[in-house]
């Protein structure tokens, strides 16, 4: 499980953490000593509803703690002429004749329902470090594939609205 997060991912996991550790933890700790407070464990649906909330919680934690020691950090500066991470490319399919839009980002943020998609991704894979108007092979497997054009880089740099995906 080595994730490659940038600098802002890293920070936004820190973040994630410690929000779970100081506010979601003491909530959640309230939750289950209140829900025991209403007598008989075994019937108690709100005990066992607030201990299996307290337990997602930590599990998360240590998730998130575990990808930050094992992560790769990457770069998410490109040149000027070339895709890189947190640009917004528009791609040629030449397959349905439609032009899409897709921003790069890490796996982490990756969302194929927003227009997001990972440098993981064969997508990704195929068109980072491309210049525009190259013709790229996207390979899905190995008996398949396609053929997409960089029509546009629009270089991004704001990250405020992505979140990093939970599992």
């Amino acid at each position: 499980m080595r994730e490659k997060l940038t600098k802002n991912d890293v920070k936004k996991i820190q973040e994630e953490i410690e929000h779970r550790k100081l506010v979601e933890r003491k909530e959640l700790i309230e939750a289950v000593k209140e829900a025991r407070a209403h007598g008989d464990l075994s019937e108690n649906f709100e005990y066992h509803a607030a201990k299996k909330e307290k337990n997602r919680n930590e599990s998360r934690i240590r998730y998130l703690e575990k990808m930050l020691k094992t992560a790769i950090i990457v770069e998410d500066q490109s040149k000027e002429d070339e895709v890189g991470l947190n640009n917004t490319v528009e791609l040629y399919c030449e397959d349905d004749a439609e032009i899409e839009t897709y921003r790069l980002v890490t796996s982490v943020r990756g969302s194929s329902l927003k227009g997001l998609i990972s440098i993981e991704s064969p997508v990704g894979k195929a068109i980072l470090g491309k210049r525009e108007g190259e013709r790229v092979y996207v390979k899905v497997n190995e008996s398949a594939g396609y053929y997409v054009v960089i029509k546009r880089i629009i270089k991004t740099q704001d990250e405020s609205e992505d979140k990093i995906r939970s599992y």
